[in-house]
Order: structure tokens, then sequence, then C-alpha cells
């Protein structure tokens, strides 16, 4: 009995001795856990398994993307060359300016605003310096480099598709105003468009009207008019010349006067009414005579005749004496006699002895 309370003894110590080392231990971890400081979230995002894609090719950046309050920063040197701008870094303002075409962007890191094109832009979230790497929001410089960002939030994945590089194809003759809507009363930009500069024709907004786009960025509307640019397509050439014959046949009966004014509409002969309803339409201001209309526009052939194309006869012992629009569909639209006044008649063989040449101003 006595051997067996003996044993009983030494096993109970044994056991208090060897819990002793794992209660303190556990009790070590717990004080540390309790005294652990929360991690803010603003203060320092943790870096997240963010992938780029310009163009279905991934981006092989200088560190991580990181994602901030639903904002993907990324390192701004390899977002901006990817995209084709042009850098250029001031160290002791830690601004950088990017240009490409004739965008440019000046932005300062850790700054809510950016200038685009002399414009300030609103930031959702500024850039930052992290890790010794400037980092700037995708979003927002992707777009102001005229590219499209889609965020699929499923694979933290973002594809940036870049805009195609735009063509400034059209050349303005004579300076124009841009304009915010299609008509001439609309609200019009400060300064005139001028003559040499280029614009991209976005589309044809109507016959007179064209959207386009400048080479600083600015869109609006400006006159399809054939004064104003060179810009040539045959199917507006074809709605403009429509237009031209509806208005002169609005005069159709009006009274023929040999050496009318072309400041009037009572009366006309044949090159004061040519004269009058290529200016009020398409704002071509001819010369007052047919001898010298005869000398405007490039000569095209009777087989490739179209509507709008003047059309000059011999006349009165005259070599060139006559004019008139043609009309399509072999037929005349012009003035020459008292009787008829302005009048639609057809391409006849007569007329046709009496040609001479036919004239394109448009």
């Amino acid at each position: 009995m006595t051997t067996q309370k003996g044993v009983l003894y030494l096993l109970l110590a044994a056991s208090l001795l060897y819990s002793t080392p794992v209660h303190a231990e556990s009790s070590s971890e717990a004080r540390t856990v309790a005294t652990s400081p929360v991690i803010d979230p603003s203060a320092k995002p943790a870096t997240s398994p963010v992938s780029v894609y310009l163009d279905g090719r991934q981006l092989q950046l200088e560190t991580e993307p990181i994602l901030v309050h639903g904002t993907v920063l990324v390192p701004m040197r390899g977002l901006f060359e990817a995209q084709g701008a042009k850098l250029a870094w001031e160290e002791s303002s830690k601004t950088v300016t990017a240009t490409k075409g004739e965008s440019k962007l000046i932005y300062r890191i850790g700054e809510p605003v950016a200038q685009l094109n002399g414009q300030a832009i609103n930031l959702a979230f500024p850039g930052r310096i992290e890790h010794g790497y400037s980092l700037v929001p995708l979003r927002f410089v992707s777009e102001a480099l005229g590219s499209s960002v889609k965020w699929e939030a499923d694979t933290k994945t973002v594809r940036i598709t870049s805009a195609p590089q735009i063509e400034y194809e059209t050349s303005i003759l004579w300076g124009v105003n841009l304009r915010t809507a299609p008509d001439a009363e609309s609200q019009a930009s400060e300064d005139l468009l001028p003559a040499g500069q280029k614009v991209h024709v976005v589309r044809e907004a109507s016959p007179f009207w064209l959207e386009v786009r400048t080479t600083d960025n600015r869109s609006g509307y400006i006159s399809a008019k054939p004064k104003y640019t060179d810009y040539s397509n045959p199917a507006l050439r074809e709605e403009q010349a429509n237009e031209l014959l509806a208005y002169g046949m609005k005069y159709l009966g009006t009274p023929y006067e040999f050496g009318a004014s072309s400041e009037q509409t009572k009366t006309f002969d044949c090159s004061s009414f040519v004269k009058r309803i290529f200016s009020d339409i398409l704002s071509i201001d001819l010369p007052r005579v047919s001898y010298d209309q005869a000398k405007e526009g490039k000569e095209v052939g009777l087989n490739d005749l179209r509507k709008g194309d003047l059309l000059f006869f011999d006349s009165r012992g005259l070599d060139i004496g006559h004019v008139a629009i043609y009309a399509g569909d072999g037929q005349l639209l012009h003035t020459y006699s008292v009787k008829y006044g302005v009048r639609l008649e057809d391409f006849s063989d007569s007329w046709k002895k009496r040609f001479v040449t036919a004239r394109r101003v448009f």
C-alpha cells in the first residue's frame, strides 16, 4: 500500500512538471494576439494578384499592381510606354508629363487632380509612391490616352483596348467655326479652325454638316460645304447636288431678264441664276458671266456628267454665251427665254449641237 502511494505521487509530480511550459507558451501566444495593432486598409493596401492585359497581351510591369478601394494602381512608366506615350519625369516635384499624338497629360503624384490638354480632370483615387515605384490609376491614365478599360472582378483582370490611331485626313481650306450641333445657330468655339489645320471626319451629319474631331481632341460640327474643307465623298456630293437642284426648282417660272442682278431673285438671266443658287446653297462664289464661269472647277466629259455639273453652250454669236445646271436623267435646269423663265427641260440634240464644255465645281 505504501509502495502504491509512492508511485501515485511520482506520476502526479511528473504531470505537473511537464504541463507548466505548455501552459506558459499558450499564454505567450494569447498575449501576442491580444496586443497586435488592427491593420487599417486605407493606410497601406496589400498587393493583390491583379493581371493587366493590353490588346490581349499581358503586360510585364516593374512591380505588381495594387488594388485600393476599387482603383488599380500600376507603375506609371510601363503603363504609359505600353500605350505609345512619351514620358518625362520631374523628380523634385514628382510630376509626370506624358504625350501621345496631340494629347498631353500632366500629373503630380499624390494629387487628386490631373491636367489633360490644359483641362483639370478629377481622379477617383490619387497616385502614390510605393516601394520606390510611382504608381498611377490605371483606368484614368488609359482612358486619357484614348484607350478603353474593362475590369473582370472574378479573375482580378484588367483588359485595356487601345484606341485605333486617328487619321486626321481632312484639311481646312477656309477658316470655319467648330459648333456644338449641326446647325448655324448652335454655339461656336471661340476660335475659328484656321486654314491648313487637319481634322478627322467622324461622320456626315447631314448634306451640309460634318462631325469632326480636332488634333487637340475637341469634337464638334463644321460646315460640309466645299468651300471650307477638302473632304470629298461621292454620296455626300450627290446629296448636296439634290439640295442645290431642289432649291433651284423653287424658282421655276421666275421671269428671264438679260443682265439681271444676282443680288435679287425676282428675275434671272442664265448666269445670275446659276451664281445665286450656288452661293445660297453651297457658298460657292462663281463669277457673274457664263464665259468666266466656264473657267471654274475642272472639265468633265458628257459621258461623265453628274448632278450639279455646269454645262456651257454657244449663244448670241459668242463661243460661250449660256450656262445650265445638269439635273440628272438627261435634263437641264436653266433660264434663257422670256417665254419660259426658269425651267427644267431635256438635254436635247439641239442643245447638244451647241454644247461647248462641262465643268465640275464641287
